[in-house]
């Protein structure tokens, strides 16, 4: 079978790197995934998306000077999960909101509790 660009292919992961990870093809060519063409969402570290000797499925984008440029996420559109099945939690407007009420929250007993060790250091209310 060929390998030519927008072709859908089974691979081997032959290695992994911090920038993207390297699979050999059914014709024992080998091409690279970047990072960035793993998941649909941010991945910092690859290992929790691909393992070594895992087969995947791959979608060749581009072949430039002998270079097979490979993307996992073009072909499953689920791949925003880890190889755990877990999906990455999507921010919501209401995730958001908590997490703001919280930072005000926790910032305001935080000034308070500044000024109060302030005023004790003062050696009153601070008010002359």
């Amino acid at each position: 079978m060929s390998i030519d660009v927008g072709n859908i292919v089974e691979g081997k992961v032959t290695g992994i790197t911090n920038f993207g990870a390297f699979v050999e093809l059914s014709n024992g060519k080998t091409g690279l995934v970047h990072i960035s063409e793993v998941a649909d969402a941010y991945v910092k570290d690859i290992n929790d998306y691909l393992s070594e000797n895992e087969t995947v499925k791959v979608k060749v984008i581009n072949i430039s000077e002998g270079k097979i440029g490979l993307s996992i996420k073009q072909v499953n559109p689920q791949s925003s999960r880890n190889r755990h099945g877990h999906r990455r939690r999507a921010s919501s407007a209401a995730d958001f909101e908590e997490r703001l009420s919280r930072f005000l929250k926790d910032s305001e007993e935080r000034q308070q509790a500044l000024k109060k060790s302030q005023d004790s250091k003062r050696g009153g209310r601070g008010a002359r």
